[in-house]
């Protein structure tokens, strides 16, 4: 019966080997890594380099590893593989519009940059040091000249847009830690450009009224009104349907987006759960919920005049013949109307901060304001409009000293 090598055990040998008429000479170790699970037969591996030293390092390396209990069997799949295995396998739970911004990152930077390293090949130094040049070059600026011409110049990539690539990186990394292919996740310890917080730009009260002056004659006026006075998201607006009106009760109740999707030949508009996964239901102004309400009859007569041409999609928001608007339709009625109150720099989402700062002055305390935007967390709401609270309580307390100041004449 042949003698079986323990695990851990290993030797080394001089090799040669001829290339093209020349004589090469390595060094080679052959350990034992153990038995395989299917067949019971013992699994050799082979460690190479150009010295004896070098090879007798790793060799010592791998077998005690082995004997630590905290040896990983070397891959030959590259990180690139790796991370086309993690979408196919592992990221099953991902909402699809998630799972395509971690396809544009792989795609884009990761694979570009690392794909064709090994994973257990990977050390914090490289990973840092590719997030180090995203931050100095990480972003492409494509311009097109008269005659058609593009140039493509090299810019700093954002904080937040490096934050969500090593989101990505460390995701995957970390699943082959937990099925035991990696030992462990070299991003843990890479250290991220600090991300610079935004100042809100919300509209104030007298914008707010020119808004809806400016707004008054478009197609968009209700749409945008809703989601001024809501604070809905504009995929959550723009996927709003008739079923989640409850005009006895006076609610809304928000429990899905519509979102576009890049798919080949262009692109598509689907509908998904709300961000957070979570729905919620909202009890807006009565002004509002009076505003829906002639809506819809508005919506009743387009309905009547399209006739056969109708889709009956359900969507509160449509074109004339009932198809759902898009993110563009939408985008340029708001600019216009930005434009025209000298808020050209204003962003949609603009209309959903200007809604919590109104309604936090108003009076609504966070928690509330919280739960109508559909935050995870109320310390989340509080984060982004903190600053908001204590110029309440600043205005507060000099409201107070006034008053002490009288009293005490």
């Amino acid at each position: 019966m042949a003698r079986r090598s323990a695990n851990g055990t290993g030797t080394i040998r001089k090799k040669t080997v001829t290339r093209n008429g020349k004589k090469y000479e390595y060094w080679e170790a052959r350990y034992t890594e153990g038995a395989d699970p299917g067949t019971g037969k013992q699994v050799q591996r082979s460690i190479t380099g150009k010295t004896q030293k070098e090879v007798a390092q790793k060799l010592k390396a791998a077998t005690t590893a082995i004997d630590n209990g905290t040896y990983t069997a070397p891959s030959k799949q590259t990180l690139g593989q790796w991370l086309d295995t993690w979408i196919a396998t592992y990221c099953g739970g991902v909402k699809p519009r998630t799972l395509e911004i971690y396809k544009t990152d792989i795609r884009v930077h990761i694979k570009p940059a690392l794909g064709a390293i090994r994973p257990e090949a990977l050390n914090t130094q490289t990973i840092q040091s590719f997030y180090n040049k995203l931050a100095k070059e990480g972003r492409e600026i494509r311009r097109k000249d008269k005659k058609g011409k593009i140039t493509v110049t090299k810019a700093p990539m954002s904080a937040k847009s490096i934050k969500n690539i090593h989101g990505v990186l460390h995701k995957a990394l970390q699943q082959a830690v937990l099925i035991g292919s990696l030992r462990f996740n070299p991003t843990e310890a890479c250290t991220l450009p600090r991300q610079e917080k935004k100042e809100l730009a919300p509209l104030d009260d007298e914008q707010i009224a020119a808004f809806l002056a400016a707004i008054q004659d478009s197609d968009m006026k209700t749409l945008l009104t809703v989601t001024l006075f809501t604070g809905m998201r504009e995929g959550e607006v723009l996927g709003l349907m008739w079923e989640c009106v409850d005009f006895e009760a006076g609610t809304i109740t928000i429990n899905k987006q519509l979102q576009r999707y890049r798919e080949p030949g262009g692109g598509v508009y689907r509908i998904s759960v709300p961000k957070n996964s979570k729905g919620r239901t909202i009890t807006p102004a009565a002004s509002v919920m009076a505003l829906l309400k002639q809506h819809r009859a508005t919506q009743a007569a387009q309905r009547l005049r399209a006739g056969k041409l109708w889709e009956d999609s359900g969507f509160v928001f449509t074109d004339e013949l009932g198809h759902h608007l898009t993110n563009s339709i939408v985008y340029r009625a708001f600019k216009r109307a930005a434009a025209e109150i000298g808020r050209p720099d204003a962003r949609f989402h603009d209309l959903r901060h200007s809604y919590a700062v109104a309604a936090i002055r108003s009076g609504d305390d966070i928690k509330t304001v919280q739960e109508n935007l559909g935050h995870a967390t109320a310390s989340f709401t509080l984060d982004i409009y903190g600053h908001v609270t204590k110029q309440m309580k600043q205005a507060s307390a000099d409201r107070m000293e006034a008053y002490i100041k009288n009293v005490a004449k």
